[in-house]
């Protein structure tokens, strides 16, 4: 369902529209990186190491394959006492682990002989390190090192751009837009509501427009069907 192309709309409101996400993704499970971290699991290395598992792969899987990853190895030194084989069949079931398998190894030596025991709270370090791009690093320093960060995956690019909040192109681009518009404050909570809001209301494909709580401010840009 869309409204007419001449129906009024209100402007924009970032404040707003992120009270109204986070009021409607209540019932719904957590970003996975957010969940990790409510459990303990937040320190640079952790959180890295669950973003890394999390690429391509769906919160519910990253959920269970961090945990039971952490639940034998959750330090840097502790991973490097597994072998390669051994990391790759505790994060069995996400995808590309045997990649993964060696970017955590990788990490956890970087991190204990090199790094001082953890990963630093520097993102041209972190972006050096491999397996950890913008998105990755940006979760790091926000929920491991509490720096204001935009982290922007596909649920967020699609979301903002569905608003008509941003036209940016890529994942980049859309994180650079937005760090220029929103307020600070409500950086890292970008990615804390939209992932949940673009997985269960703000869908791709199908929107599920009838239950989205922005249907007065939202331009529904590229959005030809709603549920």
């Amino acid at each position: 369902m869309t409204e007419p192309q001449d129906s009024p709309r209100r402007p924009f409101d970032i404040k707003e529209a992120l009270a109204r996400v986070e009021a409607a993704v209540r019932p719904y499970p957590r970003a996975a990186l957010f969940e990790l971290a409510e459990s303990g699991y937040r320190s640079p290395f952790q959180v890295a190491v669950a973003c890394i598992i999390s690429t391509r792969t769906l919160d519910e899987v990253t959920l269970t394959v961090a945990r039971r990853l952490f639940a034998w190895a959750a330090t840097p030194a502790q991973v490097v006492g597994l072998s390669p084989t051994e990391v790759e069949a505790l994060i069995k079931g996400c995808a590309f682990a045997t990649t993964k398998a060696g970017q955590i190894r990788t990490l956890a030596e970087r991190a204990l002989f090199e790094l001082g025991g953890d990963l630093p709270c520097d993102e041209q370090a972190l972006r050096s390190l491999p397996g950890i791009g913008p998105k990755c690093a940006s979760l790091v320093l926000g929920i491991a090192c509490g720096q204001p960060r935009v982290a922007v995956d596909t649920h967020v690019h699609r979301v903002v751009r569905r608003w008509g909040y941003v036209s940016a192109r890529t994942p980049e681009e859309t994180m650079r837009a937005l760090e220029a518009r929103v307020p600070i404050r409500y950086w890292l909570d970008l990615n804390r509501l939209l992932v949940p809001f673009g997985k269960h209301i703000c869908r791709p494909g199908i929107a599920r427009c009838s239950i989205c709580p922005l249907t007065d401010m939202c331009a529904r840009v590229g959005v030809t069907s709603g549920a």
